[in-house]
């Protein structure tokens, strides 16, 4: 039987439709948390609504959207808000970008942490409720093949520890974190990005694959988070997670 360390409370998921997000989606519920999944892919919304039964609700929304945002946090008022939403980057290097598609990842998933942020902070979420972002490893390591992903992740990064600083500065005892992903083929976005990185080394994926060792699974990704919305937490801004688990960040 599942542990059902958050049962009684809502958790709400932005980009639940596929990959990190699904995976989250599955964990959290099996935790005991009803789900509320955002994503802009209703049918595949409605195929996880299918799996989950009244576990889930499913949303189709933009999750950039600040009137989507504020909407559905005061409505919900989730425990545990998980804003893993983003755009799959171009993947070329730096002078094959336009402005238009190096800034993407600003647009798309720096944007919705920002409006998701503010909401929890303004609305605010309960005490006790957990609030994690999703970075990436590309936020330390760099990533020249993706345009201004890199750095936008990096943004994110900042982003849960100024909202860390607003809970600790007001006493609302909301708990913002962030977690930054290594590179996994297991993943559309992923696949997209080992395939591109292998290429620009001049070897085949599995090559490209030795050098990261296990490869970290949406399944491990969603065990993860739901560690960190069920535990009793270490006051760590931010954690690199990788087949292995949850680590500090170098």
């Amino acid at each position: 039987m599942p542990t059902q360390e958050l049962s009684g409370t809502t958790a709400l998921v932005t980009g639940a439709s596929r990959g990190f997000g699904r995976a989250i989606a599955l964990a959290l519920a099996k935790h005991g948390a009803h789900v509320v999944g955002v994503a802009r892919d209703r049918a595949r919304l409605e195929e996880l609504h299918a799996q989950l039964g009244d576990t889930f609700t499913p949303v189709s929304a933009d999750a950039t959207d600040p009137v989507v945002a504020g909407q559905l946090l005061d409505k919900h008022r989730p425990r545990t808000l998980v804003l893993n939403a983003g755009a799959a980057p171009l993947t070329r290097p730096v002078h094959r970008q336009t402005w238009q598609t190096f800034s993407r990842n600003w647009e798309v998933d720096v944007q919705h942490v920002f409006n998701w942020t503010r909401e929890a902070l303004l609305l605010p979420l309960e005490p006790g409720s957990v609030v994690i972002a999703f970075s990436s490893a590309a936020a330390v390591n760099g990533s020249p093949l993706s345009g201004g992903y890199a750095g936008a992740k990096a943004t994110i990064r900042f982003i849960a520890s100024y909202g860390a600083a607003e809970s600790g500065r007001n006493a609302l005892g909301i708990t913002f974190t962030s977690v930054l992903p290594q590179l996994t083929p297991e993943t559309d976005l992923g696949a997209a990005g080992v395939a591109a990185y292998a290429a620009r080394q001049g070897v085949d994926i599995p090559a490209f694959l030795d050098g990261f060792g296990r490869t970290l699974t949406p399944e491990q990704v969603g065990t993860a988070i739901a560690g960190i919305a069920t535990g009793p937490g270490d006051d760590r801004d931010a954690y690199l997670l990788t087949a292995a688990g949850l680590g500090p960040v170098q």
